[in-house]
Order: structure tokens, then C-alpha cells, then sequence
């Protein structure tokens, strides 16, 4: 039997791991082929091809991740972004309220979460949809949300926003077989854009419309940018990806309100921590006339609805001479 030094390698081992060598390169060809069709400035690096799964990622990871974006927004848009990754609050579940007895169907919160969250212009996506209803009708799945108007609200209407209601009990993240979506402790759901693999799954799982897929390369000009962006929020999707609203997590994490709430001009929208005894949101849900949307599907929404009894734009005229409970 031939004696081989230890620094050689046998006719035999080389065959066998040059085999395997080229096996894997088959196959790192082979997931690699999808991407031919991208064009350069769409192309992965391979920092990017091998970054782990958000919540995989130490410190140093995330840093470079967040660098890395920054300097994509620098070469696509030529802006100089500030990019963040706001953690979760400790002590803070964050919940919605919308007094449907106050939305005038004005469409600004539409509008507002489109330029805050960089979201496709063209063509454009949005996360909020205004549902116009005929009064006495509560149908939602026949409700217009293309309705064009020239004046609202229009007398014989009412009005019902639908968001990602970033339920206690999501589908959306039961569905996903890549676990490219997932619930934070302050109960957004949120999704990493870089572990998506656009099956969709979960737009088909969620009951409340509220996730949105890139079919084309978002077409988002440079000069409408928001600079201030966050990993997990509003920093610039790709093609082939999901969605949604994230309460504006980036604004909100922070102490600020959501972008849709700020440009309200009726007050229909309240924003806040439901854990605190003493916030707005924690008083609507102990004192109005709540409801959940699709509540028997059992998703458990952090967005709910509510009436006011008294100024509403539905209310009956107050006759004169008429006491309060007479």
C-alpha cells in the first residue's frame, strides 16, 4: 500500500471531494437561477444572499444589515436615509381605536401612511382601505373602497378604514412557511422583507385585506423618499415581497403617533398602550361602545371600533328646548 504524506490527498479522495465540491456549486447555481433575470442594481449581494433571519442576528449582524440598506437607499435614490431598528417597549401593547361615528371618508390617513411608509407610488399601494357603506348597510364584503366623490361625506353614506388589525391570534404568521413574519411583544406583526419569499400565504390567511404583494418593482421617485426609516417598517421593499402596516413602528417605538392618526381632521383616530390604566385607548375600550371587526373568526384584534353617542354625524338633531334623558 503507497504511503502518502499528510499534506497530500489520494487520486480517489480527490475524486470524491471534487464531486461533492461540484455538487454543491450545482446546487448553489440552481438557487441561484432565479436571479439571472434581475437586473444589476436588483441583484443580492452575498452579504445579503447569506444574512440570517432577523431575529437570528446579533448586534454587530443587525448593524451591518442596517448599513447595508443605507447604502443600497444611497445608490438607488441618492438619499441619505437614517435607518433604525427600534426595539419592542418593555410594558407596551400598543392598540388602535377608530370612532367610525367621526370618519368623514376623507381618505388623508390613506394618503399620510403612503408617503410615511415609502410605499409604491406606481404602481401605488396602500395599506389603508376606507370602506363607503349605505347607512343600515353592514356589509363589508360588498363595501366600495374606490368611491369617488367630490365632497365628503356624502349624506346617505358611512365610512369604515380597514388596516392590518395586528391581531392577538394572526393567521398570517400560522401560514407562513418560512417564518418571514412574526408578532413582537408589543403586539405588531411585522416582516422581514429579506426572509420573504412572496408565496402569499399569508394574504390569503388574513380576513382584514391588509397585506399587500409587490407583483413589479416598486416605483417609489427619489425626490418622495421619507429618510427616516426603520428595518422592520418603511425602508424600501423589492419585488416579490409582502406588506402591511406596522403601526408605524419606527414613529410609534419612539414615542410618536402614526402617521395616519397625526393627519386625522376629525379625531377618529386614537393610538396608544392599552397596558396603561390612565391612557386614551385603555378608557375607550373600559367606556364606549366597542366592537371588533369579523370578531367570530377569533383573530383577536388590537383594532377596534367604537361609537359616540353624542357628536356624531349620524346623530339625531338635538330639538330646541330638548334636556339631555328627558
Amino acid at each position: 500500500m503507497a504511503n502518502t504524506e499528510p499534506n497530500e490527498i489520494s487520486r480517489r479522495d480527490f475524486l470524491v471531494k471534487g464531486a461533492t465540491a461540484a455538487a454543491g456549486l450545482a446546487a448553489l447555481a440552481a438557487a441561484m437561477s432565479p436571479l439571472r433575470h434581475l437586473s444589476e442594481d436588483d441583484l443580492p449581494s452575498v452579504e445579503e444572499f447569506l444574512q440570517k433571519h432577523y431575529k437570528e442576528m446579533s448586534p454587530a449582524e443587525k448593524a451591518e444589515a442596517l448599513e447595508r440598506v443605507r447604502e443600497q437607499v444611497k445608490k438607488r435614490y441618492g438619499v441619505d436615509a437614517k435607518v433604525t431598528a427600534p426595539a419592542p417597549l418593555d410594558g407596551v401593547e400598543f392598540v388602535y381605536g377608530l370612532n367610525i361615528s367621526r370618519c368623514i371618508g376623507c381618505r388623508k390617513c390613506v394618503h399620510a401612511c403612503v408617503a410615511e411608509n415609502n410605499q409604491s407610488r406606481s404602481p401605488e399601494i396602500q395599506y389603508i382601505r376606507v370602506l363607503e357603506m349605505e347607512k343600515g348597510n353592514i356589509d363589508v364584503e360588498s363595501a366600495n373602497h374606490h368611491y369617488d366623490a367630490t365632497k365628503v361625506p356624502r349624506p346617505d353614506k358611512w365610512y369604515m378604514p380597514v388596516q392590518c388589525h395586528q391581531c392577538a391570534n394572526p393567521p398570517c404568521v400560522k401560514v407562513c412557511p418560512v417564518k418571514a413574519t412574526w408578532q413582537e411583544p408589543d403586539g405588531i406583526t411585522v416582516i422581514d422583507y429579506d426572509w420573504c419569499i412572496g408565496c402569499r400565504y399569508c394574504e390569503a390567511a388574513c380576513p382584514y385585506w391588509a397585506r399587500r404583494f409587490n407583483f413589479t418593482k416598486p416605483g417609489l421617485p427619489a425626490n418622495e423618499i421619507n429618510p427616516n426609516m426603520s428595518y422592520l417598517s418603511n425602508r424600501p421593499r423589492q419585488k416579490g415581497v409582502m406588506e402591511k402596516c406596522t403601526f408605524c413602528l419606527h414613529r410609534t417605538r419612539e414615542g410618536r403617533l402614526p402617521a395616519c392618526l397625526e393627519v386625522c381632521p376629525t379625531g377618529s383616530r386614537k393610538f396608544g398602550n392599552v397596558l396603561d390604566p390612565n391612557s386614551e385607548v385603555h378608557y375607550i375600550l373600559k367606556n364606549k361602545r366597542v366592537f371588533v371587526l369579523k370578531a367570530d373568526v377569533g383573530t383577536l384584534p388590537r383594532f377596534f371600533y367604537y361609537f359616540d353617542e353624542r357628536g356624531s354625524r349620524y346623530a339625531e338633531p338635538i330639538t330646541p328646548g330638548h334636556k339631555e334623558g328627558a
